[in-house]
């Protein structure tokens, strides 16, 4: 099976060159600030897409999903759409989707560091083959710059990091960290933060393929 990742398209999908797979995974920040007009265009460019599957999570950016997800639900009609829920694929393939990250200014579904966030991945179930979050683990693909210190800061969510390590999944894509671009294993998991966009929000990153 292909996996195609993708993350933090921020409303500049159609500058992608998206590659063919079997599934494809886009792990939230498809949007500006969560305009509707803005999810009926990225649910409408994944409808021209060819893989058989798609899966789709909210990110920071996607505030219509956390403000009014009944009515945000309903514009995602080419790919399943998961928050805090589980799908298997027509493969067999356990899937869980989760938009949550440690909180980040007053961005959509920030929770605080600690119990809030180890509530959240403790719902995920064991035998999940792909995890799906929007934000990423503790030390992997979390790595961000400060623009005034210069120093580097790592950013990701060391309960996100514990709860991946206990239940190996084969597969952990997230994004929201756009300079942590790029692919890790470790042990049984292959990371993958799929950001599109580069910190300046221009899409130069390439989808990232898992074979599985």
């Amino acid at each position: 099976m292909k996996v195609v990742c993708l993350s933090d398209t921020h409303d500049r999908h159609a500058g992608l060159t998206v590659p063919d797979g079997d599934l494809l995974v886009h792990a939230g920040d498809f949007t500006g600030h969560g305009e509707r007009d803005a999810i009926e265009r990225f649910d409408a460019w994944l409808g021209t897409l060819p893989h058989a599957e798609k899966i789709v999570i909210a990110g920071n950016h996607d505030f219509l999903f956390e403000r009014s997800p009944r009515e945000a639900r309903a514009l995602i009609t080419n790919a399943v759409y998961l928050e805090d829920e589980a799908h298997t694929t027509t493969s067999g393939l356990r899937v869980w989707g989760s938009p949550w990250q440690p909180w980040f200014f007053d961005w959509a579904f920030n929770l605080r560091r600690g119990a809030p966030l180890k509530a959240k991945w403790d719902l995920i179930p064991e035998g999940t083959d792909l995890l799906v979050t929007h934000g990423p683990p503790m030390g992997i693909g979390d790595e961000i710059v400060s623009r005034i210190l210069r120093n580097k800061e790592h950013v990701g969510c060391a309960d996100l990091l514990e709860a991946v390590e206990r239940l190996k999944p084969r597969l952990h894509v997230f994004g929201h960290i756009h300079e942590g671009h790029g692919v890790t294993v470790r042990g049984a998991t292959t990371f993958v933060n799929a950001s599109s966009c580069d910190r300046a929000y221009r899409p130069v990153n390439p989808p990232i393929v898992v074979d599985l």
